[in-house]
């Protein structure tokens, strides 16, 4: 197959999107008083999107996050894994798809990251999960706010039974979560901000749900109510203990960040990329 270069299948993506942006921003904007969203299916070529998931790395190539709040595998160090995935990456970091996905939600002051800051590589094997969450609402250096996430899913025939799908809690985590599966080839866009509660819902079988993601960054936040916060983790509505355990780490790690404005240590998950 040939290797394009990032730029060339920035452009595939950008058709694919524009193609549809109308029915892309109504989707976003009926959604939007509650967490803004949208998804398109068939982003890339499906020769394309295979070879994604054919390059991805294995779980004991990533770093691997396992605690009370999370179980997944990540990495932004795209220098250690198949150069085909930097491209894709750094594709949906193209100037024309900020703006064009800034159009559709509404967002004028849109930017990119460059470094992968919370960014790049993620994949969920059996058990994984991820417990309904806040993002943290900035970039490292706290200069700017987190608005969009975009979650790229490349594992082909993943199915609804396999678990590992996003859910967003329109009203808050104490309710039922609306989901969204993680399908092969489909491109998801959400809003994050102070009340965008979302998780993924635990992996049930013997495989790995890879996603490509990027978040995209504001001057300023979606809602006049946000105020800067570290990520914060809440269980599901039948998870008592697991609530006052996560309230805890949330209020603790938040009482750190304000003595500590920068942390307490440098964050590892953060990828200085190659002008080569």
């Amino acid at each position: 197959m040939e290797i394009l270069s990032s730029r060339e299948i920035s452009t595939l993506i950008y058709q694919n999107i524009e193609k549809k942006k109308e029915e892309l921003k109504a989707n976003y904007d009926a959604s939007k008083a509650s967490i803004g969203y949208f998804f398109i299916d068939d982003v890339l070529p499906i020769q394309i999107a295979k070879q994604c998931f054919e390059v991805f790395p294995e779980p004991s190539a990533m770093r691997c996050l396992k605690s009370f709040r999370e179980y997944k595998h990540v990495s932004a160090q795209m220098d250690k894994h198949d150069g085909f995935l930097e491209a894709v990456i750094y594709a949906f970091q193209d100037e024309k798809i900020v703006e064009l996905i800034g159009d559709i939600c509404g967002i004028k002051s849109l930017y990119a990251d460059g470094s992968l800051y919370a960014g790049g590589l993620s994949l969920m094997a059996k058990d994984n999960f991820l417990h309904p969450h806040l993002d943290n609402s900035h970039d490292a250096e706290r200069e700017r706010w987190r608005v969009l996430n975009l979650l790229y899913y490349v594992t082909p025939d993943w199915a609804l039974e396999n678990g590992g799908h996003l859910e967003l809690w329109p009203t808050g985590p104490k309710q039922k979560p609306l989901l969204i599966e993680s399908k092969f080839n489909r491109l998801v866009v959400m809003a994050t901000h102070d009340t965008s509660w979302h998780s993924v819902n635990k992996v049930a079988i013997d495989g790995n749900r890879c996603c490509i993601s990027n978040y995209y960054f504001s001057d300023a936040p979606l809602k006049s109510t946000d105020q800067f916060h570290v990520t914060k983790f809440r269980g599901r509505p039948e998870d008592t203990l697991t609530n006052i355990i996560l309230d805890l780490d949330a209020n603790l790690r938040m009482l750190l960040r304000k003595i500590f404005k920068k942390g307490v240590r440098k964050n590892p998950h953060v990828y200085k990329k190659s002008n080569k």
